[in-house]
C-alpha cells in the first residue's frame, strides 16, 4: 500500500449468516462477537504490596441474530429442538462482504445452540417488517481476514 493511499472501511449492513455451511441472509442486525477473559489476582508473601494480575477463563458473549420473520423455519426448528431437551450444536460464520459481495471477513463460532427466541411485536397501526431474534450460545470465536480464508 502506497504512502497516502486511500482504505475505507467495510460497512455494517453487508453481511451473511452461515451454520453448519447453509447461508442465511437478510438478517437485519447480529451482535455479541466479543471475548472477555477473567483476571486472577495473585500475591505471593514476599511480594511488596503488588497484586499480580494472572490471565483467568476467556468468555465469549451469545450472538443475537435479528431477521425478518419468513416461511423459513430451519432456526425455529433448531431452537424448539433445544427448548425439547435434544440440543443440537453446530459451528457457524458471519461473514463480512464488501459493496460488491466479496468477503473480506470470516468470524467463525463453535458449538453453538439457540437459547433464546423472541417472536415479532405486532401493531395493528404500524408496517414495520414483523422481526425475530435468536440468541446463539457458542464456545469460541476466531477472527479470520480474507486471505487466511482464501487459503482453506
Amino acid at each position: 500500500m502506497a504512502i497516502g493511499e486511500r482504505r475505507d472501511p467495510y460497512r455494517q449492513y453487508n453481511f451473511l449468516v452461515e451454520v453448519d455451511g447453509l447461508t442465511r441472509a437478510g438478517f437485519k442486525e447480529c451482535y455479541g462477537l466479543d471475548s472477555e477473559q477473567d483476571i486472577v489476582e495473585y500475591r505471593e508473601g514476599n511480594d511488596k504490596l503488588a497484586v499480580r494480575q494472572l490471565p483467568g477463563l476467556v468468555r465469549f458473549s451469545n450472538i443475537v441474530l435479528k431477521r425478518g420473520v419468513t416461511d423459513d423455519a430451519e432456526l425455529w426448528n433448531w431452537r424448539k429442538n433445544a427448548q425439547d431437551g435434544k440440543v443440537l450444536r453446530k459451528n457457524g460464520s458471519i461473514i463480512l462482504l464488501d459493496d460488491t459481495g466479496v468477503e473480506k471477513g470470516r468470524w467463525n463460532f463453535t458449538d453453538a445452540w439457540p437459547v433464546k427466541w423472541v417472536g415479532p411485536q405486532f401493531n395493528a397501526t404500524g408496517n414495520e417488517v414483523a422481526i425475530e431474534t435468536l440468541e446463539i450460545t457458542h464456545e469460541g470465536v476466531d477472527k479470520m481476514s480474507h486471505s487466511q480464508s482464501e487459503k482453506k
